[in-house]
């Protein structure tokens, strides 16, 4: 059995769901996982801004929308005439349901029930165009079997016994249909998963049927050495590791979510990018195996702020770096990068919200300066045994390009450097044409 999760984009038009059911159709037995259509969580959003906001006129404005562009779209999906009543049908009760919640108060577990129902949608709807093509498919309800404990992380334990019994009580279905994201949590109401909820959900359920593999759908190509977008002769790449697939997740490629493959990594299951317009390409495979002393890829982190605290008073001053850690501890800010000598402390962040006042608490502690629109440039692969000349030979890859901080150690499969956002795509052409060409 494998698992099979398809993203937003991948079922945004009816030509693309029809796509996508032609995918499926191809293997029995499996599990298919589905987020929301593009464009339906961003509305269902913009309606609770606005019950928020006690704007009922607003919110029910939005609603009538996006029920319209459902009903177009069922209109181009579905050709038997019953089952446009019957998919009608759904998208009326779904809606009437979201026009429920537009009174005076809006909770925060109202908004999650009516999030919920962007993912209730397009699995619903999705299950009715299967059944329309006489494939033998059975929806899976997610709200009766993924689940949160009390600390908000998935009850693996509940999710395995629960799903596994509703397998059992379809054994004859050929496909499996499930909604991404959703779950309930200890105390049993609507919620989700949070970041990468879709691809969550799918490592989730590969963990808890034993998958002999987890796929990632998208509509773009799969993971590839570097980025398109700034650099000529780009590859795919076919193999990485779990640990560098998420340096690469974490410092460039948006794909997938680092956390979200981690149960998949856990229980020893491969993960498999692929792409929805080329479904027979073999995709990138992610998994526990290593290749040895390879560079897979180049990336960038955009919007990076570099700040450095220099201070007379760290010479020999314990608990120095401590007090600086707790500044940006207490505004929520995390550390990408971190570099330090006797007198100084260098770091990046890339979240900005607070930087004013996160500068005001650090000037207590010496003199402050701000670099704005720097860029992390990270090489991954596995560098360990042969460190020394990979990292010399990305220095002199990159040797006319002004670099101001340098990561390297903290993990066997990146090596990063912070330059000026001016330079970026200099340094990713340039890097591409020494280390892979």
């Amino acid at each position: 059995m494998k698992v099979l999760k398809f993203g937003s984009a991948s079922i945004a038009t009816a030509d693309r769901m029809k796509n996508v059911a032609g995918i499926v159709a191809l293997g029995g037995n499996n599990i298919i996982v589905l987020s929301s259509m593009r464009g339906t969580a961003e509305a269902l959003t913009e309606v609770s801004d606005y019950l928020y906001k006690k704007n009922q006129e607003g919110a029910i404005e939005v609603i009538n929308r996006l029920e319209k562009e459902y009903r177009q779209f069922v209109a181009a999906l579905f050709a038997d005439g019953d089952y446009k009543t019957k998919a009608n049908a759904v998208v009326t009760e779904k809606f009437d349901y979201i026009r429920t919640f537009t009174k005076d108060l809006f909770t925060l577990f109202e908004e999650r029930v009516v999030m919920a129902q962007s993912e209730l949608l397009s699995s619903e709807l999705f299950h009715l165009y299967l059944s329309e093509q006489k494939i033998n498919a059975v929806l899976i309800p997610a709200l009766e079997y993924m689940r949160t404990d009390k600390n908000s992380a998935p009850d693996p334990v509940y999710i395995k016994e629960n799903l596994t019994t509703l397998l059992d009580r379809a054994k004859d279905a050929d496909l499996y249909i499930t909604q991404g994201y959703i779950c309930r949590n200890a105390y049993g109401e609507i919620d989700d998963l949070r970041k990468g909820g879709s691809d969550y959900t799918a490592s989730l359920v590969g963990v808890a049927v034993g998958a002999e593999e987890i796929q990632i759908w998208a509509d773009v190509d799969v993971m590839q050495n570097n980025d398109p977008c700034y650099v000529k002769g780009t590859t795919a790449i076919k193999q990485l590791n779990f640990d560098e697939a998420a340096e690469l997740a974490y410092f460039g490629t948006k794909i997938l979510h680092p956390s979200s493959i981690l149960p998949a990594k856990l229980s020893d299951i491969p993960v498999r990018l692929k792409n929805t317009n080329y479904p027979e390409a073999s995709g990138t495979l992610i998994s526990n195996e290593t290749e040895a002393c390879a560079i897979k890829a180049v990336a960038a982190k955009d919007n990076i702020t570099a700040i450095k605290i220099k201070s007379g008073k760290m010479l020999l001053a314990h608990g120095f770096l401590r007090r600086v850690f707790e500044v940006f501890e207490n505004y929520q800010t995390s550390i990408d990068m971190l570099a330090t000598s006797e007198i100084g402390v260098s770091l990046t962040i890339d979240d900005d919200k607070n930087i004013q006042l996160i500068l005001d608490d650090l000037k207590k502690y010496g003199t402050v300066s701000v670099d704005n629109n720097m860029v992390i440039i990270s090489v991954i692969g596995n560098l360990e045994s042969e460190k020394d000349a990979f990292a010399s030979e990305i220095l002199n890859a990159v040797a006319g390009i002004p670099i101001h901080m340098i990561s390297f150690g903290g993990s066997k499969y990146n090596f990063s450097f912070l330059i000026a956002g001016k330079d970026k795509e200099k340094a990713l052409q340039t890097l591409n044409d020494k280390l892979f060409n």
